[in-house]
C-alpha cells in the first residue's frame, strides 16, 4: 500500500464507520471499534515523518488547489492526535459499556474525529473551514452527552461560542479569498498575499480571535472550564488534548510568518502570556480535577500562542517547529492526565 492510499484511508476510515452507524446493530456495537478508526491516520503520519521526502496529497480540484496535503507540522499533530483518539476510544468502550445512548455517543465521536483529523491535513480554505466546523460543532454531542442539567447548559454555552468562532473565521476566509488575485484557494497561496491585503488588520484580528477561541485564549477561554467537567471522561481527554489544537494548527497555517509583523506578533505574545498566567491563577483554586486540567490546558495553549507570537513578530518560521512540538507534547500529556483521572 503506497502512502497516498494510506493518506486517503486516514479520513475514509472514520467516515466509513459513520456510514456503518446507519445500521442500528452496527451503531450499537461501534463503541468497541472506536479504537481502530484513527489508526490509518497514525500510520500515514509515521510514514510521512520517517520519510523526509514523503508529502502525500489528494487534490479534488487541481485548478483551485482544493484538497488535502500532509506537511511536517501537520504530520506531527496528526500522529499524536490519532494516538490519543485511539487510546481514548479504547477507554470509551469500557467507560460507557452498559450505559444508555452508547450508539449516539459513537456517532458524535466519529464526526468529531473526522473533523479533528481533517484540520491537520486540509490544504485549502474550503476544506479547512468544513473540517474545522465539523470538529467544532460535532463536539457539542460529546459535551452534552450525559443529558444532565449541567451537561445541557455546558453544551449550549459551548455551541454558542463555537458558532461565534465559525462566523469570525468565515469572515476572515472571505477577506483572504478576496485579497488573493488568483483563483487558487490553497492556504499557502492566500496567506502569501495577506501582507499586501488592504484588509490585513481586520483579517488578522478575525483569525486570531477565531482560532484563539478554539485554543482557549483569554478572554475567549470560558468554554474550557465549563465543557470539560460536563463531558464524559474520554470526551474530556480529546476535548482538552486534541480539539484545542484545531486553533493551534489554524494559527500555524494562516499567520504570514515571513512578513515580520511586529505589532501583531507582540499582541499575540501578550494575549498568550496573559492566558498562561491567568489560567494558572484560576486553576490552582479549583477543586474539581477536570476543571483544574481545563485551566491547565488554557495556560499551556497560552504558552504556545506566545511562542507563535514571538515568531510572527520576528518573521521567524522556527517558531512553527517550537510551537508544534510543544503542542504535541501537551496533547499527549493532557490526554493521559484526563484518562488517569478517570481511572
Amino acid at each position: 500500500m503506497n502512502i497516498d492510499t494510506l493518506f486517503a484511508l486516514a479520513l475514509a476510515t472514520p467516515l466509513a464507520a459513520l456510514l456503518a452507524c446507519l445500521w442500528r446493530p452496527a451503531r450499537e456495537r461501534m463503541l468497541s471499534l472506536l479504537v481502530l478508526a484513527p489508526l490509518p491516520a497514525l500510520a500515514v503520519a509515521l510514514v510521512a515523518l520517517l520519510d523526509a521526502d514523503a508529502m502525500p496529497s489528494l487534490m479534488l480540484d487541481p485548478d483551485r488547489q482544493i484538497g488535502l496535503i500532509l506537511d511536517r507540522p501537520g504530520a506531527v499533530l496528526l500522529g499524536v492526535a490519532a494516538l490519543l483518539w485511539s487510546a481514548a476510544g479504547a477507554y470509551a468502550a469500557t467507560y460507557l459499556c452498559g450505559k444508555p445512548h452508547g450508539g449516539r455517543f459513537a456517532v458524535f465521536w466519529l464526526l468529531t474525529l473526522t473533523g479533528s483529523l481533517g484540520v491537520f491535513v486540509a490544504a485549502d480554505l474550503l476544506s479547512f473551514y468544513l473540517t474545522f466546523a465539523l470538529v467544532s460543532l460535532a463536539a457539542w454531542g460529546l459535551v452534552a452527552h450525559d443529558g444532565t442539567p449541567g451537561a445541557r447548559r455546558a453544551g449550549v454555552i459551548y455551541l454558542l461560542l463555537a458558532v461565534v468562532g465559525e462566523v469570525l473565521l468565515l469572515l476572515a476566509f472571505v477577506l483572504l479569498a478576496v485579497a488573493s488575485p488568483g483563483a487558487s484557494l490553497a492556504i499557502e497561496t492566500v496567506v502569501a498575499t495577506l501582507p499586501a491585503s488592504p484588509w490585513l488588520a481586520a483579517t488578522l484580528a478575525l483569525l486570531i480571535a477565531g482560532f484563539g477561541l478554539k485554543a482557549g485564549l483569554v478572554p475567549l477561554h470560558v468554554w474550557l472550564p465549563i465543557a470539560h467537567p460536563a463531558a464524559p471522561m474520554p470526551a474530556s481527554a480529546v476535548l482538552s488534548g486534541v480539539i484545542v489544537k484545531a486553533g493551534i494548527i489554524g494559527l500555524i497555517r494562516f499567520l504570514p510568518w515571513d512578513a515580520g509583523l511586529d505589532w501583531w506578533g507582540a499582541a499575540l505574545t501578550g494575549i498568550g502570556l496573559v492566558t498562561a498566567f491567568y489560567a494558572v491563577a484560576m486553576g490552582i483554586v479549583q477543586s474539581n480535577p477536570k476543571t483544574v486540567l481545563a485551566y491547565s490546558t488554557a495556560s499551556q495553549m497560552g504558552l504556545v500562542a506566545a511562542i507563535l507570537g514571538m515568531g510572527l513578530a520576528g518573521g521567524d518560521r522556527a517558531a512553527v517547529t517550537a510551537g508544534t512540538v510543544y503542542a504535541a507534547h501537551h496533547l499527549l500529556a493532557k490526554g493521559a492526565l484526563f484518562l488517569a483521572v478517570g481511572v
